[in-house]
């Protein structure tokens, strides 16, 4: 398909756009008027963080740091333990997030890059995709990003440009946490302009989140909060610095600091909804947005092989943890494999919403299953590819090749990944290659490769789905 405006595909496809908003679904704002009139539709909270570790939370078996406030999610609502991001690092897991669907399936397969081919004018999340935040701003909500926002950084791709109201953060896939990086191609904004933030830039960000929910706490809102904690570079709030003197590593000395300040914001979100008496009407959801990179910055991926950048599960298991009081029981676990692409469909249902009914959204809605109303998986397969590594999952049977190595596991019984059983069990890894095969011929080319600009228009695989 050729690349075309924002502006001209909504209207290709017969979306409307006025005053900023996108009409996701006519009669979708309708349908959100309704269900007001029926109950309180939630507000909603995504809340990521940023090369966490698998083990590194202690409602996922952390020992050596304390995450009381994103463990009491889990405690007040569900705790998932097969779960997944659809990318091993960071830019496209949040487009996948973001769009609800496998981002192969419109060429964002790679990280974005920093200038001058990051700020190429199609090296982004493409403007043909609608996000979480066009479908729930369509619903009425009010709309807010907090963070690091890596889908883009051309003005085109601006947070303004995809569906939120109001912004705070940086564009780029990085930022220090104590320089605002004014003068420099990726300062910390406030909607367009350049600020010359003084606090660390994790207490910052839990400020203008705790802020942004204390401004819209009348209305229904949406709040996307993207903690770059605890990503590279190594900068420990200073308040930390004799801490964590019982860790014996001094990266990871450093890594508690930086983990302790982003729960303690999360502290802050929680307790300004409990504060405003929105907490029990608030979805709100807790993902890392891919495994540690264990060597970078000291975190932990405890049992798990791999970690950030390959396709075993140390690259794509994460903490994901959500909570609804007015609606889910506390204290679940479930076990059945769920990603990050559910966030939006979920998202969506518990709005009274529709995402967008002309392409394939790839996520489920997930509220059935953890009431109880449906008992199946709500997956059986999951794919994952970033160049010539991919993985699918089917059941309990894992395929993998990434980085020269992989094989074929039983993760019900090895969730190392440690023996191959690609021998043993050929029938099974056969099965596998075919489906991934047929997944892999309905996705799209990458638009770029390896954070370098690719040219304007792209050979599809198969028409785009």
């Amino acid at each position: 398909m050729e690349r075309r405006t924002r502006r001209e595909f909504l209207k290709a496809v017969g979306l409307a756009a006025s005053g900023g908003a996108i009409s996701v679904f006519a009669g979708c704002a309708g349908a959100g008027r309704a269900q007001r009139g029926r109950e309180r539709r939630p507000n909603i909270v995504v809340i990521i963080s940023d090369d966490m570790g698998y083990a590194d939370l202690g409602c996922y078996g952390c020992k050596d740091i304390a995450t009381p406030n994103i463990d009491s999610i889990a405690r007040n609502g569900v705790r998932f333990t097969n779960s997944y991001v659809s990318c091993p690092v960071c830019s496209p897991t949040r487009a996948g997030l973001a769009t609800g669907r496998y981002q192969q399936r419109f060429g964002h397969e790679f990280n974005t890059g920093p200038p001058p081919g990051g700020l190429a004018e199609n090296v982004g999340l493409p403007l043909t995709e609608l996000t979480i935040a066009d479908v729930l701003k369509s619903a009425g909500y009010a709309t807010g990003a907090v963070g690091k926002w890596h889908l883009g950084m051309a003005p085109h791709f601006h947070p303004f440009k995809r569906g939120y109201d109001e912004f705070f953060g940086f564009l780029h896939g990085g930022h220090s946490y104590i320089d605002p990086g004014l003068g420099t191609f990726n300062p910390i904004l406030r909607g367009t302009e350049p600020v010359d933030e003084k606090e660390y830039i994790t207490d910052a960000f839990s400020r203008e989140a705790v802020a942004f929910i204390e401004r819209r706490h009348k209305e229904t809102f949406f709040l996307y909060l993207a903690y770059n904690a605890v990503h590279t570079p190594m900068e420990g709030p200073p308040r930390y610095k004799d801490s964590f003197r019982d860790i014996a590593d001094p990266k990871r000395r450093v890594y508690a600091g930086m983990l302790t300040a982003m729960d303690e914001g999360v502290g802050k979100v929680l307790a300004k909804l409990n504060e405003r008496g929105i907490e029990k009407d608030t979805l709100l959801f807790f993902i890392n947005d891919n495994g540690g990179p264990t060597g970078a910055n000291g975190s932990n991926n405890g049992l798990l092989r791999g970690n950030k950048g390959t396709m075993f599960e140390g690259g794509i298991r994460v903490p994901f943890v959500i909570q609804w009081p007015g609606r889910l029981t506390g204290g679940q676990v479930y076990e059945h494999p769920v990603i990050s692409l559910d966030i939006l469909p979920t998202a969506a249902a518990a709005a009274g919403a529709k995402p967008p009914g002309d392409r394939k959204i790839d996520g489920v809605d997930l509220l059935p299953f953890l009431t109880g109303n449906k008992k199946s998986r709500p997956h059986e397969t999951l794919f994952w590819r970033a160049g010539q590594n991919h993985a699918v999952r089917k059941g309990d049977w894992k395929l993998v090749q990434t980085g020269g190595e992989g094989g074929l596991f039983d993760l019900a019984s090895d969730i190392g990944e440690s023996k191959d059983l690609s021998k043993e069990r050929p029938e099974v890894r056969e099965d596998l290659e075919k489906t991934f095969a047929q997944w892999n011929s309905h996705t799209a080319e990458p638009i770029w490769t390896l954070q370098r600009a690719a040219p304007k228009t792209t050979k599809k695989r198969t028409k785009k789905t």
